[in-house]
């Protein structure tokens, strides 16, 4: 049911993951390719891993994720980027199987915290999250910056 991505399943990805930021009311904000993609994962050290849900021989969901350390710990951990299932696949057992493969790759490796967001409003999520044990971490705010703000924050200072 679950296996680790392989270059072949690149489209499939890169198509989840739009309809993922379709759900999640952002596919505006959507630029990778399978090109980029291909490259983070199967470079020879890879930026990030995916693994798949597969049901009858097709693709219904996947996790994609990356690591972290932790200077408390002094040990990596996982930070999950991404986990979907598709619609009609849900309540399947899918997220489970793929949260129970990146928890199995945490205890295999030594890691010690397995990490992700979700947004505020996606209360099917955060319940799936909550029946795992999963502890909401509500005394950090997360931070970005991106686009316009990022390259200023760069930009050579005369």
């Amino acid at each position: 049911m679950i296996r680790p991505a392989t270059p072949a399943d690149v489209p499939e990805i890169v198509s989840m993951i739009n309809e993922l930021a379709e759900y999640e009311k952002a596919a505006h904000e959507v630029r990778v390719t399978e090109e980029q993609l291909h490259d983070t994962l199967f470079r020879e050290h890879p930026a990030a891993f995916a693994h798949l849900a597969e049901e009858g021989g097709r693709t219904v969901g996947f996790a994609l994720w990356f690591l972290t350390f932790s200077t408390w710990r002094g040990t990596h951990g996982i930070y999950l980027e991404d986990l979907y299932v598709r619609p009609q696949h849900r309540g399947g057992g899918h997220g489970v199987a793929l949260m129970r493969e990146l928890a199995g790759i945490c205890a295999e490796r030594g890691y010690q915290r397995l990490e992700w967001s979700v947004l505020t409003w996606n209360e099917p999520s955060i319940a799936f999250y909550d029946r795992l044990g999963a502890v909401s971490q509500d005394d950090w705010y997360r931070y970005r910056l991106a686009d316009e703000p990022l390259e200023r924050l760069a930009a050579p200072r005369g």
